[in-house]
């Protein structure tokens, strides 16, 4: 039975499940990618630029930007389908999918301004964030 909101909106179990099965997904897939570069490309090239991270963020892009087009045009039992193709799936093999269509919802809704300080904040933070985490360890 659907809870209030969404007719389509599945059981927590069941949702939770969806997300679970695709972020395992995504994840192998992610590994895989990143196999798959160091095999085509070689381990001095892969170490050398993130080859593999580009890959993953790009493609993930593309295909959130077609889940998101054809939830949009057909929505029926969508529900399902973005919590285990976009939050699972899509966020085991990457973020920046989600990152991506946030920034494409504000500048689509009129809000420039927004998706700038939300892209700033985002990558200023996390860099600032992942240097404290490396420096907390460094001292510990």
């Amino acid at each position: 039975m659907a809870k209030a909101g969404r007719m389509d909106t599945p059981a927590p179990l069941l949702a939770s499940s969806l997300v679970a099965l695709g972020g395992a997904i995504g994840s192998l897939l992610r590994y895989q990618v990143g196999r798959w570069m160091t095999h085509l490309l070689g381990p001095q090239v892969v170490t050398a630029f993130p080859w593999a991270t580009l890959t993953v963020n790009i493609v993930g892009s593309l295909v959130m930007g077609l889940l998101a087009g054809w939830l949009a045009k057909f929505g029926q039992g969508g529900e399902q389908w973005r919590l285990f193709i976009g939050v699972g799936v899509l966020g085991g093999f990457t973020t920046f999918s989600s990152f991506s269509l946030e920034m494409m919802m504000l500048i689509e809704r009129g809000q420039p301004a927004q998706a700038f300080v939300y892209a700033a904040v985002s990558l200023l933070a996390g860099l600032t964030a992942l240097y404290i985490g490396l420096i907390a360890m460094r001292l510990a």
